[in-house]
């Protein structure tokens, strides 16, 4: 039971699909993590279902398209969607400019992992689906090294704006989450998929669990199947600034341009940071500040060291003339920083503040770009340019061969290795050379 053999031929299937995806679900090692992978298959698909999903594209699809690829009527093709869409699945995309709709399968991170637990009820199972992915998640390093072990992760930490330095040079939009916010036409909230979960394995803490945003087309798609309500930029904000003071960590979509959500996280909740503490993977891109102490106004009361949600800071003694007792220090550690404000906002005396680091890391302009990379690194391109023999639409490629003409040059030859194609090679070899 739980081995690949095992597996009744749709689920099969389906894991090969998802195993070409930017994130897959690989099967793990660990007894107990490999029963909650096979338990996770069949709570969340039925084999009819598994068998579709198997078949489903990694990229927004029209219908028409799709119609084609199964060779089924639309009518009966959609209705066959619809609930798959509604578990959160398969994903429904609705275009803003021509209402056509576009259909790709969920991955499970960000994806059907989340949805599941988006709901407080629905055709799931919660406390199976739970013990399942705690199982899976945590039983081994399997999940956690296929989603965090790569240079592009999913999310970046956005740093608590209300401590940054006076002096600071210019914020970009991008960086901060209120003008995300503001400027998003569709906003959304739904219950932390990672709180709730662990709600029903008794382990949740008790910050709020409806906390968590969507943004503009994945606001559409939360609200339009269920995930969450619509709220307005009022009330987000009023989320950001509560989750600030009872001491979460923002962290966003990876990408500059139009991120997907931004998510209030806790460090004992919160699968990412549970990368980073429980399995020490650079899980979550830095936000490009870093906190800058001041000796002269510390107290020495360790609040920073107790609230850092990665465990990056340690107080260290040290010995003053004329008191018998050490003083306390905090001693930043720069390589498990994210920048993300916490310890700032925490500090009564206001002896730290946050400053633009000196080497930030790189963040993808979009969603093609990171994906591009997710894909590259996983040694995956091939699959994402050309999805079972189907190459993509030429707006999708313009953009793909975009960003691999602006990765480093080592990683567009390496590209080019894996996806042996002439087309790209061609693209490779006369894009202009572009700095590491």
């Amino acid at each position: 039971m739980g081995h690949m053999g095992q597996l009744k031929q749709e689920y099969r299937g389906l894991m090969e699909r998802l195993d070409h995806l930017p994130v897959g679900m690989p099967r793990p090692e660990d007894e107990r993590a490999l029963e909650g992978w096979r338990e996770l298959l069949e709570v969340m698909y039925s084999p009819e279902e598994a068998a579709l999903a198997s078949r489903m594209p990694m990229m927004p699809t029209p219908l028409s398209k799709l119609a084609g690829r199964f060779d089924m009527p639309e009518q009966e093709l959609r209705e066959k969607l619809e609930p798959l869409c509604d578990k959160g699945l398969v994903m429904d995309l609705v275009s803003r400019s021509t209402g056509e709709t576009k259909y790709l399968l969920a991955p499970p991170v960000i994806g059907f992992f989340e949805f599941s637990m988006m709901r407080a009820h629905d055709m799931f199972d919660k406390l199976s689906v739970a013990k399942a992915m705690d199982a899976y998640v945590h039983g081994d390093d399997t999940f956690a090294r296929e989603v965090f072990g790569n240079d592009t992760v999913i999310g970046r930490a956005m740093v608590h704006e209300d401590v940054l330095a006076a002096d600071m040079p210019e914020v970009l939009d991008w960086e901060r989450t209120t003008k995300l916010i503001e400027e998003s036409e569709q906003l959304a909230v739904s219950q932390c998929y990672c709180r709730h979960k662990a709600a029903h394995l008794g382990k949740a803490c008790d910050a709020p669990q409806e906390i968590c945003l969507s943004l503009n087309n994945g606001a559409e798609f939360v609200i339009r199947r269920g995930f969450g309500r619509p709220i307005n930029k009022q009330q987000a904000l009023s989320i950001v600034t509560k989750a600030r003071k009872i001491g979460l960590v923002q962290i966003a979509d990876n990408v500059k341009n139009e991120p997907a959500y931004v998510c209030n996280c806790c460090a004992c909740c919160c699968g990412q940071l549970s990368a980073i503490n429980e399995f020490g993977l650079r899980a979550v891109n830095p936000s490009g500040f870093e906190p800058q102490h001041d000796p002269e106004e510390c107290k020495g009361c360790s609040r920073c060291s107790r609230a850092c949600p990665v465990a990056a800071i340690a107080m260290t003694p040290e010995r003053t003339g004329g008191k018998r007792k050490n003083e306390l220090y905090p001693v930043f550690d720069s390589e498990l920083c994210i920048g993300c404000g916490v310890c700032a906002t925490t500090c009564k005396q206001e002896a730290i503040r946050m400053e633009r680091g000196a080497e930030p890391s790189h963040v993808p302009v979009n969603t093609i770009e990171r994906v591009v990379r997710q894909m590259l690194e996983r040694g995956r391109l091939a699959d994402l340019l050309f999805d079972e023999s189907e190459s993509r639409g030429a707006a999708f490629l313009n953009h793909a061969v975009r960003a691999i003409t602006h990765l480093p040059p080592a990683e567009r030859a390496l590209a080019s290795e894996q996806v042996k194609s002439r087309f790209v090679s061609f693209v490779v070899e006369n894009a202009p050379a572009i700095d590491a």
